[in-house]
């Protein structure tokens, strides 16, 4: 009996467990048995992931202050965060991801990162 790729069907040649011709079939296979993201989602992750990555760039240190201005001057969209943190003096940081922002005023902000252990 004859086998054959369970992607394009071609004749597989080789051990006899292999079940691609090759690894662009097995990850064709493989990305098919996945369900598609919706874009709305893919959207808002990208910006997540866009916002993180300000985050990190802007703030090397660990704790930052930086202006508004130059915040929103990146490309940082404040309308989205992964999660807020309320502190016991009633601070309310927006984090993406480990990174996180606090409005101190109306033109600045504090940067910080916070590790977690996962």
């Amino acid at each position: 009996m004859e086998r054959t790729c369970l992607d394009c069907g071609n004749p597989i040649k080789g051990r006899i467990d292999k079940k691609f011709c090759d690894d662009q079939c097995r990850s064709n296979y493989n990305n098919k048995l996945k369900p598609e993201t919706p874009p709305a989602i893919k959207k808002i992750n990208a910006i997540l992931k866009n916002n993180r990555d300000i985050l990190e760039k802007l703030n090397p240190e660990a704790k930052t202050k930086i202006s508004k201005a130059r915040l929103l001057k990146t490309g940082f969209d404040l309308q989205y965060h992964t999660h807020q943190l309320q502190t016991q003096k009633g601070n309310t940081y927006n984090f993406c991801y480990e990174y996180g922002y606090l409005a101190l005023d109306d033109e600045t902000f504090l940067l910080v990162k916070r590790e977690e252990n996962l």
